[in-house]
């Protein structure tokens, strides 16, 4: 306890707003001297110290910048920024100030500020709506919230990319549209103003949103735009059928592709930086009747490889990943089909392998991932440059790991088993349904079975499921025969391996309602689904005798193995997934 002075003269140095919430008894004295330390250190938004060193739920502290700045408060997070509202303030004036309008209502300008302490701000957005007539009305909004609206401003999709369209007038429309029909100064459609800024603005959004691919479809009356976004393709623009041909050609320019050849596909790359990242795009072109269509891979080549645990490793998975991957050589499989996220899962295990002391060369189709300090090589079908005879090449670089994209033939599966029998540790990937499928598959690419019986160290397979985003959680009711289905799935799993925190006799299973941060479809990001199986004597000896499925699978039995649909109950259990995911995604 301090004396009555003392604190008065402590608490005179505590930040007004910290100094409220300690009148309200949302912080001890100890954890808002703390908080008020690290604001004066400057560097980050009031607000956002508070959340991440108190831990006050965003809501609850909406509510106290409320109270204390005696102004309404508005949750940006699950506000709609309607498009009349959108580009009214200059975003260079938002980042300053930290402030958004959100909103016009006749004459009433809404205007969301982090700190409506900040006087200047206030004139200087009051200065810019007395020039159009408008009354501000302020109110106070979190860090988080404004950074989820500044995400999304400056216009959405449809809006910009129509201003785009309405670029001169009807006129302009005519011209383009003439263009298209006569194929005739095609160059000068693709270097214009509003073709430019359509594909620019198509290519933003999408990597703001999250998609990992974009399609640009030709139809009989409109082109249509969509993005992947967490595994599904969602319609995102419709464009006048008329401007397609030179949305096409500039992308090719773009990708340096032969504007002529619209006969057969082809293939190319553009590399942009799009909000501070650096992203590779995957351009592929394929001739349809009469016209082309286009679809981009986005891929952010400077992000880092995610932890297993972001992955969906957890309890024994992940484990058996943290100890196998200790070994000094053999074989670390990954399986499953495109767009699985294999590449992912071989990059968090081998970016825990980075070290000084170990040289660590990938041959990749393409590089997805960057890896400090590892050696990373692109394989080209074109040049004769395969994984194969890339692998044959890597073996005379004196690696410890090695990391090939795919085994795709009998060459590279033979040579990925011959450099891990040799003291090299081989990090791989394997298109089989099921983990144990892929002991078979390697056999018939003619690995010879006592070889594959001393080089497999594990083998995983997995899927991807959506994840029900934290916003908008909330319990779900099963149907009868849904509730029976998982709850025979839980019954057969040993309590040995069950996960933390799982009441087999009532499980609770969740669905997201939908919200503003997950754009109303109940999901945001995916996670893996996995089985594992790791090698031991007694497999070691079924895998060399052939593989007897009947005794290989008593052997799973014995090791406690979790089948993909067992995992994928327990995490739908634990409020990370939805039962339809896991079904959907588990179906043979």
């Amino acid at each position: 306890m301090c004396s009555r002075l003392f604190c008065l003269i402590k608490n005179n140095m505590i930040q007004p707003f910290i100094q409220y919430l300690l009148s309200k008894q949302a912080l001890s004295q100890e954890i808002a001297q703390k908080l008020s330390d690290e604001y004066e250190q400057g560097g980050r938004a009031l607000d956002t110290v508070i959340f991440e060193g108190a831990k006050i739920e965003e809501e609850k502290l909406l509510q106290y910048k409320g109270e204390f700045y005696h102004l309404p408060a508005v949750d940006l997070a699950q506000k709609a920024i309607p498009t009349k509202a959108l580009g009214i303030i200059p975003k260079e004036i938002i980042n300053n100030y930290q402030m958004i309008p959100f909103d016009i209502e006749g004459e009433a300008l809404r205007v969301a500020m982090v700190n409506p302490a900040n006087l200047k701000a206030r004139e200087a957005v009051d200065f810019l709506a007395r020039q159009k007539g408008w009354n501000t009305q302020f109110y106070v909004a979190t860090s988080r919230g404004l950074k989820h609206a500044m995400d999304n401003y400056g216009g959405n999709l449809s809006s910009q990319v129509e201003e785009a369209l309405e670029y001169a007038d009807e006129g302009g429309k005519k011209e383009v549209k003439q263009v298209y029909k006569t194929d005739e100064n095609l160059e000068e459609v693709i270097k214009s103003a509003p073709v430019s800024k359509m594909v620019s603005v198509i290519m933003r959004h999408a990597v703001e949103g999250g998609a990992s691919d974009i399609h640009i479809e030709p139809g009989d009356k409109e082109t249509r735009v969509r993005y992947r976004v967490d595994g599904e393709l969602h319609s995102t623009l419709a464009l006048p059928k008329y401007i397609h041909a030179s949305i096409v050609s500039r992308i090719k320019v773009m990708a340096n592709l032969k504007l002529d050849e619209t006969r057969k596909p082809q293939d190319g790359r553009i590399h942009l930086t799009i909000a501070n990242k650096e992203i590779d795009l995957r351009v592929s072109t394929l001739p349809l009747t009469g016209t082309e269509k286009v679809v981009m891979r986005i891929l952010d080549v400077t992000r880092g490889a995610p932890k297993l645990e972001e992955l969906g490793f957890i309890g024994r998975s992940k484990e058996i990943i943290e100890k196998n991957i200790q070994q000094p050589n053999g074989l670390f499989l990954v399986t499953g089909p495109t767009g699985s996220g294999k590449s992912t899962t071989l990059f968090s295990a081998l970016s825990m392998l980075n070290k000084e002391a170990v040289n660590i060369i990938t041959l990749e189709d393409p590089v997805e991932y960057h890896l400090e300090g590892a050696n990373q090589s692109q394989v080209r079908a074109e040049v004769g440059y395969t994984f194969a005879s890339g692998l044959r090449s890597i073996l005379r670089q004196d690696p410890d790991i090695i990391m090939v994209g795919e085994i795709r033939d009998n060459e590279t599966a033979q040579l990925a088993v011959q450099a891990a029998l040799t003291g090299h540790f081989v990090l791989s990937t394997l298109h089989t349904n099921s983990a144990a499928g892929a002991i078979p598959r390697l056999l018939d690419m003619k690995a010879e079975p006592f070889l594959l019986a001393s080089t497999i160290n594990m083998i995983e397979a997995q899927r991807l499921v959506r994840r029900i985003c934290k916003d908008c959680k909330e319990a779900d009711q099963l149907t009868e025969e849904m509730s029976q289905r998982v709850q025979s799935v839980l019954a057969s799993i040993p309590d040995a391996v069950l996960y933390k925190g799982i009441n087999k006799a009532k499980p609770v299973f969740y669905k997201g309602k939908g919200c503003g941060k997950c754009s109303n479809t109940g999901y945001l990001g995916r996670l893996s689904i996995i089985e594992i199986i790791e090698n031991t004597k007694e497999l070691n000896s079924i895998i060399a005798k052939g593989f007897s499925t009947e005794e290989a699978n008593k052997e799973f039995i014995r090791q406690g193995f979790v089948s993909m649909i067992q995992d994928g109950v327990m995490k739908a259990a634990l409020g990370l997934t939805t039962v339809e995911d896991i079904i959907m995604a588990t179906k043979d």
